[in-house]
């Protein structure tokens, strides 16, 4: 724990931010400014702010011991929590950590010092991490691992002047504008209280909360009919790419959704997080125009769509620069206050996600900003403008640099936060000067879609967000998690959450062995060899990212062959360390979860092999090898889902579930089971004859699934299981390791 901000001993005295600084930032177009102090000036300046929309101190300490009680109830009067001003830290956030002179130790040991809640539960995180060896990772990913807790009165002691670390940059953000649809939709209170647990343990304090907005939109356009879509489609109906697609929502989704959505944000705000709300972006319902006939409103193009059904395809976007849009906004935004109160001044807008505007006119564009941004700022004056900066990249034709500068120098500085979306592998600060001078937040994309292959880029994670930030000129001013899905690839989320609070960066083969050890709660020898070869091969990715959907085709070309960027012997020799520790592991949630994905990733591969020998066969008239290969692969997808179901967190019964007990009518319990399969499969819409353009971008790896798609039989296949009630389970069976290690003598000896 060496290279985060530590110290020990007495905080320094406050740092006196220049008032002179300050003023300059908010005056001086920003690219004539010198950088560095000017991101930190920036943030002085709204901190007080964005501090005021806090809960209490008292309601941050209270929250802060509900995080404890709920990870570790027996320890609930072991720990003392107590907020402290910004002022003992330099004037950041911070948290320290002390122990309690307690001779007796019939009272708390350790206490828990910080800036805010966040604050207070990422030191009792840090605590528990690296003094009493624990783990903390999603259910579904293996889950917390505990056992390694000393009881109350025998808590290890930090030393004896305290530890403080500090963050280097202010802000820690999480989530992607569609994990609401891929990760979040069938949620519960219980779910996200879980979550919000693991976002403060993490150090999370810049939250994405899009949950409920169409109750909110529904009240400022008093016009519904089909505007947006079914629940598992919301997050592309909100962006503008379709609408209608799985819908319509019910009165009882919206207002469920919309009483949600106040619990997330209050616990948010009990713990000290600043959330970001939606802002409008122009997608407006068809019916807007025939009510305003006048309103400069485009049809836009068809977004993935098989024959341009207009059920669904194509939306409509109001120009930011007609005066509708302003109105809209500022009603909308009005809208959220009056419902959650005045809890945040950042808003998320992404009016040209996968959108391009009209024209390419840099005087435009910058019209065209000022709109989106005047929408915001009319219903809140401090309002700021976070943007995914995806566009960048997935646009790069169209956002040359007169282009990106003309939009992001729109709004007056201080005004937008950009979110360096895929910074992990490309990122766009390197190639924009830092986005022009503009405040933005380094951030990990990881992952599409909800895929859950084994991959990561941890090389990077430890070095990329600290090298952005001490790099000249930064305006850094933040690390992002922005993964499309959630609940897969434990080891790279958790060491992106530690980037909130290094300086240095971390030298990852002593990490990953301490890693090892907490994760599994004891060190075994196997499993650290295992590590060290996953850290060189899954886990280096350095060429992309691990995503590639399968059609069955006559002949095989580069652009549909696997991608494959490290050694399968070398992963196999891991897999087989694994099974060698089993006995050692035995009954530990966090050891099966990664002995099933891991077996599932060499088998997986496997199959890729074996699929590219089929196809090869095809083309070259082989019928004899067609046919064995063909059984091949059929027996080996068999096999792996009698893997998956011996592990709850891979079955697809509970994705199924959670979506009907969200129903309160036999309508919604169809229509929410049909969302929840066509999101796993076709995605979006399809012909007798043409599969849906994003068939199978969600595919999960879950248990009992069909992974190839066989022209026209599959496509009639899928339409029937689409719609089809068929339960299946949701509790594992049969032993993980037995079954792991059967398949590895059948398939890989």
């Amino acid at each position: 724990m060496g290279d985060a901000v530590v110290e020990t001993g007495r905080i320094p005295g406050a740092r006196v931010v220049p008032g002179l600084l300050l003023l300059l930032a908010l005056c001086v177009p920003s690219s004539s400014l010198p950088l560095p102090n000017l991101a930190s000036g920036w943030m002085d300046g709204i901190a007080s702010r964005l501090d005021s929309q806090m809960a209490t101190s008292a309601a941050q300490e209270a929250a802060a011991r509900g995080v404890l009680e709920r990870l570790l109830p027996s320890h609930i009067f072991a720990f003392q929590f107590r907020i402290i001003s910004k002022e003992l830290c330099d004037g950041r956030s911070c948290f320290w950590i002390k122990n309690i002179d307690n001779l007796r130790r019939s009272g708390p040991a350790i206490k828990i010092e910080g800036t805010t809640g966040v604050e207070l539960a990422s030191g009792l995180h840090w605590y528990l991490k690296y003094w009493c060896g624990v783990h903390i990772s999603w259910d579904k990913t293996g889950g917390v691992q505990v056992s390694s807790v000393p009881p109350p009165d025998l808590l290890p002691q930090v030393d004896d002047r305290g530890v403080v670390i500090k963050r280097p940059i202010p802000w820690s953000y999480y989530q992607n504008v569609v994990t609401s649809s891929y990760s979040f939709v069938w949620w519960d209170w219980k779910r996200w209280e879980k979550e919000i647990d693991w976002m403060a343990l993490q150090g999370i304090n810049l939250p994405l909360a899009f949950t409920g907005q169409e109750a909110i939109w529904q009240k400022v356009f008093k016009i519904w009919m089909d505007f947006f879509g079914g629940p598992a489609f919301l997050a592309w109906a909100r962006m503008g790419n379709m609408h209608g697609w799985g819908g319509p929502l019910s009165q009882n989704w919206l207002d469920s959704q919309l009483y949600l959505q106040k619990s997330v944000l209050s616990r948010m705000r009990d713990l000290g997080m600043t959330p970001v709300l939606p802002a409008f972006s122009g997608n407006v319902p068809a019916a807007l125009g025939k009510i305003f006939p006048s309103a400069n409103i485009t049809r836009l193009g068809n977004w993935n769509t098989i024959s341009g059904d207009p059920r669904w395809c194509c939306t409509y976007l109001l120009d930011p620069s007609d005066p509708l849009f302003i109105k809209i906004g500022e009603a909308f935004i009005k809208q959220q206050m009056k419902e959650y109160g005045d809890i945040t001044d950042i808003y998320n807008c992404d009016t040209f996600n996968e959108n391009s505007p009209p024209s390419n006119d840099p005087a435009y564009i910058t019209t065209l900003g000022a709109s989106v941004y005047a929408a915001m700022s009319k219903a809140n004056k401090n309002a700021i403008w976070l943007m995914q900066g995806w566009l960048f990249s997935s646009d790069a034709a169209f956002w040359r640099p007169q282009q990106m500068r003309a939009l992001l120098h729109s709004v007056p500085f201080g005004k937008m936060i950009v979110l360096d979306l895929f910074a992990d592998v490309k990122p766009i600060w390197k190639v924009s000067s830092h986005f022009y001078g503009v405040p933005y937040i380094w951030c990990m994309l990881h992952n599409f879609g909800g895929n859950i292959e084994m991959y990561g880029i941890l090389d990077v994670i430890a070095s990329g967000p600290l090298n952005a930030h001490e790099s000249e000129n930064s305006t850094m001013v933040g690390v992002g998690m922005c993964m499309e899905g959630i609940e897969q690839n434990p080891v790279v989320y958790e060491l992106m959450s530690e980037m909130a609070f290094r300086s240095q960066e971390v030298q990852l083969k002593g990490w990953l062995k301490s890693y090892s050890k907490r994760r599994y709660g004891k060190s075994v020898p196997e499993i650290e060899t295992a590590w060290e070869i996953l850290y060189q091969t899954i886990y280096n990715c350095t060429d992309g990212i691990a995503v590639r959907r399968f059609s069955f085709r006559e002949t095989i070309t580069d652009s549909h062959s696997p991608h494959l960027w490290y050694s399968t012997e070398e992963v196999t020799k891991a897999l087989e360390l694994f099974l060698i520790a089993g006995d050692k592991l035995e009954g530990s949630l966090t050891y099966r979860y990664d002995l099933v994905d891991l077996t599932r990733q060499v088998l997986s591969k496997l199959g890729n092999q074996i699929y590219l020998d089929a196809v090869r066969a095809y083309a070259e008239g082989d019928v004899d090898m067609l046919t064995h290969q063909s059984q091949r692969f059929i027996e080996l997808i068999g096999d792996i889902d009698t893997l998956l179901s011996s592990d709850d967190n891979f079955l697809l019964g509970s994705w199924l579930e959670n979506a009907k007990t969200l129903a309160t009518s036999q309508n919604e319990r169809r229509q929410y089971e049909w969302n929840a399969r066509t999101q796993v499969t076709m995605w979006f819409d399809n012909t007798d004859t043409n599969q849906s353009k994003l068939h199978d971008y969600e595919f999960e790896g879950k248990r009992e699934f069909p992974l190839e798609e066989w022209r026209r039989e599959w496509i009639s296949y899928s339409n029937k299981w689409q719609a089809g009630v068929e339960q299946y389970p949701v509790k594992a069976i049969g032993n993980a390791h037995v079954i792991a290690k059967g398949l590895v003598t059948k398939y890989l000896s």
